[in-house]
């Protein structure tokens, strides 16, 4: 099957590594920029243009990996195609090529990634969506070639999954970030909190419920310690605002917990 990227950043680069590797023809790459056009190119041994006229017409599937604001325009910009034209982003709506394309889907793969750091296809959750059942099992025949989670998903829900991704991944990425800098204040690097990271994330994992195994200082309601921390963090407003919204948080969450109990 003839595919054609539309961008060249991680999530291209990772999904048609995926794709090649799966037998798929990676037939041509298309990037504004020309250094991560013929970077990632050269990598895959495909042709690559930075004229959106130039872009095959021919092609079965054309990936359109950009960022969300720039889909509309991109699509509006392309040559006529029969092709199944598809977005890989978690909070645009397939709708978004209603009028703009005769066959289109998505295809959202609900993970991070990075150039750098290559990463297996096969565990990671795929979300699909198209206009037509024809198209959707054309994606889903996609999908299944290089994952093993594959999932039905109206916009909606994606939308969802996106936002509890930005949770569960951007905002605690950032929290490590404030915590490696506290750390490095006690002349630690962050490498120290390794064991307590991995530890937290498999025992939320194992649990399937990350309220059940909370712990710390707002978990219990230690306000002497907080109070500490609170003080300590005068110096960055920012962070302390952080701090008392969660431990706030999670409080709340707790003694919301404790009534039910009581009322059972």
């Amino acid at each position: 099957m003839k595919t054609v990227s539309i961008g060249a950043g991680n999530l291209a680069a990772n999904l048609l590594q995926a794709l090649q590797n799966a037998g798929f023809e990676v037939a041509q790459i298309y990037s504004r920029t020309e250094e991560s056009a013929k970077t990632l190119a050269e990598l895959l041994n495909v042709p690559y243009t930075v004229d959106i006229g130039s872009i095959i017409g021919d092609a079965s599937i054309y990936f359109v990996s950009v960022s969300d604001d720039a889909i509309e325009t991109v699509v509006e910009s392309l040559p006529p195609t029969k092709g199944l034209i598809v977005h890989t982003a978690g909070s645009v709506s397939v709708d978004v090529f209603e009028g703009r394309a005769q066959n289109y889907g998505v295809l959202y793969p609900l993970q991070t990634f990075s150039k750098s750091r290559p990463i297996s296809f096969s565990d990671i959750p795929i979300f699909i969506e198209a206009n037509t059942q024809d198209n959707l099992q054309i994606l889903s025949a996609v999908a299944k070639a290089i994952s093993n989670r594959v999932y039905h998903a109206s916009s909606a829900a994606r939308a969802q999954l996106h936002l509890a991704a930005v949770f569960g991944c951007n905002f605690v990425n950032h929290l490590y970030h404030l915590s490696a800098q506290i750390a490095r204040q006690a002349g630690f690097d962050f490498d120290i909190l390794s064991p307590l990271i991995l530890e937290t994330t498999n025992k939320a994992l194992a649990a399937g419920n990350p309220d059940e195994v909370q712990t710390g200082p707002a978990a219990r309601n230690d306000q002497k310690i907080m109070q500490k921390h609170l003080k300590m963090l005068s110096s960055k407003p920012e962070w302390k605002e952080i701090y008392s919204i969660l431990s706030e948080n999670i409080r709340k969450v707790k003694n919301e917990e404790l009534i039910m109990k009581n009322l059972e």
